[in-house]
């Protein structure tokens, strides 16, 4: 058992309360560890944003909101502490790291950062002015307002995919606006996307403008080979471009997206502090991959607070 020394408060902080942040809390604490979460919003990190997960193992279909509630039960079984709060920073030049937040400041002597990652946002005209009157990043929390209404979504890897697929539950028609003459999906979504009659997917264009009044009425599409432009009158766009991560607050060694580098252990550069999840550099982003990562992680810091490592 780790015992937490006098000078500080807990042996380890998790950053982020999503799959990779909790699976490494349940270890933590089924270790005896003396541990704190920190999180910005709510448990299950993006989890709850989506519809319905297909490849996570021991469940054939559940709903994002569903799994989230399962690890939320299990973080509170063995006795998790979690902080909301907002981290803006990290001093980790000693043994004793400290966590500032927008809600005061907490000690440890290891700290592991699985704060995800956020959407990247549409930079073109009219893409700011119509945030929340046409323009979303979230389909299983607006799609309903959509209801027999024309929408597109703008991207062509998994997320965008499988909210387009959601979004044929309640909108009358789907754009799906792809810059590239291929998805990049999973193939079971592709199939599941391309024969649904409600989808189109408008192949080889990028978006240069989005019209509206008070709300969106249309896009401009630009086919990237022709660079033709064309006119869409639609109702709603839903952005699945890409996503940047969530790790402006600590100095670490990353890659030139920004994702943190580490090793098999989830050791970053600085000693003491462990990264998994979506804000690290690694080769698949899932839900499953993120709780092996979180695994991972608490065991190697429990090593490294026992002095093995």
């Amino acid at each position: 058992m780790v015992k937490v020394q006098d000078s500080m408060k807990y042996d380890l902080i998790i950053l982020g309360g999503g799959p990779a942040g909790l699976t490494a809390g349940i270890y933590a604490r089924r270790a005896r560890i003396s541990t704190l979460l920190i999180e910005k919003i709510g448990i299950g990190g993006k989890l709850p944003l989506i519809d319905i997960i297909e490849n996570y193992p021991g469940f054939i279909e559940i709903g994002g909101m569903d799994l989230s509630q399962k690890f939320e039960e299990h973080v509170k079984n063995v006795g998790l502490e979690v902080k909301y709060a907002e981290v803006t920073s990290i001093k980790a030049d000693a043994d004793i790291k400290t966590v500032k937040t927008n809600d005061g400041e907490y000690e440890s002597r290891a700290i592991i950062i699985a704060t995800g990652v956020k959407s990247l946002e549409l930079d073109v005209k009219g893409a700011k002015e119509f945030i929340g009157r046409g323009i979303s990043y979230c389909a299983t929390c607006d799609g309903p307002l959509f209801a027999n209404r024309t929408v597109a979504v703008i991207g062509g890897g998994d997320s965008a995919i499988k909210e387009a697929i959601f979004l044929t539950k309640n909108a009358a028609k789907v754009y799906v606006v792809h810059r590239r003459d291929a998805l990049r999906a999973e193939k079971i979504l592709q199939e599941k996307a391309l024969n649904n009659p409600k989808i189109k997917v408008l192949w080889n264009s990028v978006v240069r403008e989005i019209h509206g009044d008070r709300t969106v009425s249309g896009i401009t599409l630009e086919n990237v080979k022709t660079k033709e432009h064309r006119h869409i009158n639609l109702d709603g766009v839903f952005v699945y471009i890409g996503n940047v991560p969530n790790t402006g607050f600590i100095d670490v060694k990353k890659d030139p997206s920004g994702y943190i580098i580490t090793d098999n252990g989830m050791r970053t550069s600085a000693d003491g502090i462990f990264a998994a999840g979506d804000c690290r550099s690694k080769m698949l982003y899932q839900v499953s991959t993120a709780v092996g990562d979180g695994a991972t992680a608490a065991f190697t810091a429990e090593q490294y607070l026992e002095g093995v490592l």
